[in-house]
């Protein structure tokens, strides 16, 4: 490496302060694009950089591989010129090298770099496959694999109650292998409509056969000629699962049936994921509307019917008013007034005292009359006869 290499290669290693593990030649384009452009890249870290020559210092774009989801092979395997396409989330760019073997070390380890592990059906000498694996070892060591967090605990309302279950279905349940998420009970139709209106959700599913406890894988390949769908059959065993191909392959459970494909398919493949729609505006909530209240109606209680109470003929008659107080009667208060008993006697004591005054009055009268001498021949008045006589009597 000359002086001026090396002076450029410290300065870039400066400018980006990531570690380098590829470099080299090579035509990028976006799809939407016509033709090619040369570049000098540089695969330091997760991020491709992209130089317009191997003298400059600076680079000119970057495409971060972290975003990178699939890599598919445009050209036929082995042929010169070999084109693979980056399909990133906001874009995709087709790379080009002249070199096939070239080609095959870019894909190797950018797919080795992004996805942590080395491919299984990489065409790779010895000697590059350690390369590979040394930087495999550094970028573990530079950006570790993180730990998912632990959700919390599933609040206990929501939690869904116990559901008993019959012997039957224990005994199913034991039985039925672990089913993986691209699993659909669908036909093959329905399975092959799926893949072609939604490409974007996988290309991969797997569903019941028409044959007792056997099942069916669905994909669909893209090709230079254009996408591909077929199916394939795989037979349950008591001792696993066979793929039936010209070589069947057997596997312990369905989830390894998908990674064969995966990997056979040099990874451009990926199981189907049912897509979910999200909402993507918040609207503000309105106004609280205005509740009228209305008075309370007034429950009107029926009046009750009562017949009218008949009074008796015969009325108990009220004793006699007392008469009226006398100057020397004593005013009784209400709660030391007298009974009826109590008022008669009063009265009858008032009446017998008018009678002894009046008894009283009459004697002194006769006796003034008994002591005055008399005329008319010696006879008394008719009014001393009349007194005389009551007297008498």
């Amino acid at each position: 490496m000359s002086l001026l290499a090396r002076v450029v290669h410290k300065r870039r290693a400066t400018i980006t302060d990531l570690p380098l593990y590829y470099s080299g030649h090579l035509l990028k384009k976006l799809t939407k694009e016509k033709d090619f452009k040369e570049y000098y890249g540089e695969l330091r870290g997760a991020t491709l950089f992209l130089y317009k020559d191997d003298t400059q210092e600076t680079y000119a774009e970057k495409v971060d591989l972290e975003k990178l989801k699939t890599i598919e092979l445009d050209s036929p395997y082995r042929k010169t010129p070999t084109i693979f396409t980056l399909k990133l989330h906001t874009e995709e760019m087709q790379l080009k090298i002249d070199n096939c073997d070239t080609g095959e070390e870019w894909r190797g380890y950018i797919l080795t770099i992004v996805k942590k592990e080395i491919p299984s059906n990489m065409e790779l000498l010895p000697g590059q496959m350690l390369q590979l694996q040394s930087a495999l070892d550094q970028e573990r060591r530079r950006n570790p694999p993180k730990a998912c967090p632990r959700l919390p605990p599933r609040p206990p309302f929501l939690l869904p109650p116990p559901r008993a279950t019959t012997a039957a279905e224990d005994k199913v349940d034991c039985c039925s292998p672990e089913l993986p998420t691209c699993f659909f009970s669908v036909t093959r139709l329905e399975a092959e409509k799926m893949l072609e209106e939604n490409p974007e959700c996988g290309s991969i599913i797997l569903r019941p056969s028409t044959l007792t406890n056997n099942y069916a894988l669905t994909l669909r390949q893209p090709m230079p000629s254009g996408p591909v769908t077929r199916n394939f059959r795989v037979t349950s065993t008591g001792s696993g699962f066979v793929i039936e191909l010209d070589t069947p392959v057997l596997v312990s459970s369905l989830n390894e049936v998908l990674e064969y494909f995966i990997e056979k398919t040099e990874y451009r493949l990926h199981p189907f994921m049912a897509c979910q729609p999200y909402d993507t505006c918040i609207d503000p909530s309105g106004a609280p509307k205005y509740i009228s209240i209305t008075p309370p109606v007034a429950k009107i209680i029926p009046k009750a019917q009562v017949a009218p109470m008949l009074r008796s003929q015969t009325r108990e008659e009220l004793p006699p008013l007392p008469p009226p107080k006398q100057e020397d009667e004593y005013v009784l208060p209400e709660d030391q007034c007298p009974d009826v008993h109590n008022l008669n006697l009063v009265q009858l004591d008032g009446e017998l005292r008018d009678v002894l005054k009046l008894r009283k009055e009459n004697l002194y009268t006769e006796t003034d009359m008994w002591n005055t001498p008399t005329k008319n021949n010696g006879k008394k008045s008719g009014t001393a006869e009349w007194s005389a006589d009551s007297a008498a009597k």
